[in-house]
């Protein structure tokens, strides 16, 4: 295959996972992202450029002579930044702004989970918190209030008194979702798609809450380990015929085929396993776990989406798992610390692993300084679970950043 120029959205860890591996891919010759972070710095150009923007967005990758963008976090991918690139010609891996409802409204989602017989929660939609007030009052306890739009991965409260849900209502004047509170482990399964076919990655889990065991708010997600310890091929076959299949089939029935990668979170319930929500991207951090264990050209795989012909390409992994460790501003996921200065990076590396960065910048030469709530995400491979983790956290301990904080049982 000849060299072609990429192009990549975003600013997170993901898009640094992201373009560290299209950056060992023998295919791409420039390789551009915007805006980027000073980890992403190191392996690709960075640009300024408003990446919500579809006209900004087309007018830098016509100029460019791009060929192919890769689309990161689903903000962009909501405001249709896809739908204008596709428009032009140009090879975009995403879905269109129509698809990308699968994330960009839950409502939406459960909508098509009973119209298709997928496996979900029980749920009513509201058009604001304050009319979800009196169902919510009589609801059954625990009760799960999400916001219907996106949220950055933070609009989720498992209330488990009645006080606590009406406090998460209170802070939601659009429209929301009140579901019954599934009960199970939960699991990440992820399918790219290309409209007509599509292709099983692996599976990883995602530890949402901020404290050790499970413990405080939702969060983006403080570590992840794949593949999932508990989503058994068995159950992942069953997942893919019975929520993927259905979903892949009544968007194209709708006329708005998805493509790109498709993120299901399932609850794996006594009854088999249930839908909790889609992405219509990478989930950040599974996206560090999965670049870690690809072997194979990432750049040939997304263009071959983008292009309809995702048949013709396969994806080979390592079967060694992955583990990576979330390391967040002290404050997160409230107001976080900023502008802290991050030392050790290059030690940890030293250790085996691959440190993501996710929110962070230079301070001139010699210094790297937080700029976000999740910061770094630092993820190693093992010959097993056990071996993975603690080469994670020896790494992670070799960075020394007094203004942050991780949890200290990923992958357990």
């Amino acid at each position: 295959m000849s060299k072609f120029d990429i192009l990549v959205l975003g600013s997170g860890g993901r898009e640094h996972a992201l373009c560290w591996k299209l950056r060992q891919s023998p295919s791409v010759a420039r390789l551009v992202c915007a805006p980027g972070n000073a980890g992403i710095a190191q392996v690709a150009e960075c640009i300024a450029l408003d990446i919500a923007d579809p006209a900004a967005v087309l007018a830098f990758a016509r100029d460019g002579g791009f060929g192919l963008v890769v689309v990161g976090p689903e903000g962009p991918l909501v405001a249709g930044v896809v739908d204008a690139l596709r428009a032009a010609g140009i090879p975009v891996f995403g879905p269109t702004a129509a698809a990308a409802r699968l994330e960009g409204s839950k409502g939406f989602t459960k909508d098509l989970c009973i119209a298709a017989g997928i496996p979900t929660a029980a749920y009513r939609r509201f058009a604001s918190g304050a009319e979800a007030v009196e169902y919510t009052a009589a609801h059954a306890l625990p009760v799960v209030v999400k916001a219907d739009g996106l949220a950055a991965g933070k609009g989720v409260v498992v209330a488990a008194t009645h006080a606590e849900a009406l406090a998460a209502l209170a802070d939601l004047p659009g429209p929301v979702v009140i579901e019954e509170c599934m009960t199970g482990p939960e699991a990440s399964l992820f399918v790219l798609a290309d409209g007509e076919t599509y292709s099983v990655w692996p599976s990883a889990q995602d530890y949402k809450r901020v404290g050790d065991g499970d413990k405080g708010p939702n969060t983006g997600g403080m570590g992840a380990i794949s593949p999932a310890p508990l989503l058994s091929d068995a159950l992942c076959d069953r997942a893919v015929a019975e929520i993927i299949e259905p979903t892949l089939a009544a968007m194209a029935s709708a006329g708005t085929p998805f493509t790109g990668v498709l993120y299901a979170g399932l609850m794996l319930t006594p009854t088999g396993p249930r839908l909790i929500e889609y992405n219509v991207r990478f989930g950040d951090p599974e996206c560090q776990v999965l670049m870690a264990r690809l072997d194979g050209d990432l750049a040939e795989i997304l263009l071959a989406c983008a292009q309809g012909r995702l048949r013709q390409v396969a994806a080979n992994w390592l079967p060694d798992p992955a583990v990576t460790i979330v390391m967040a501003a002290n404050g997160y996921p409230g107001t976080p610390l900023s502008g802290t200065v991050i030392a050790g990076i290059d030690a940890a590396e030293a250790e085996g692993a691959i440190v993501f960065h996710a929110g962070t910048a230079r301070d001139g030469a010699d210094h790297i300084i937080a700029t976000g709530g999740r910061v770094l995400a630092v993820t190693a491979i093992g010959s097993d679970s056990g071996a993975a983790r603690a080469r994670a956290y020896v790494a992670a301990g070799r960075i020394d950043w007094p203004g942050g904080f991780y949890r200290r049982d990923i992958g357990v």
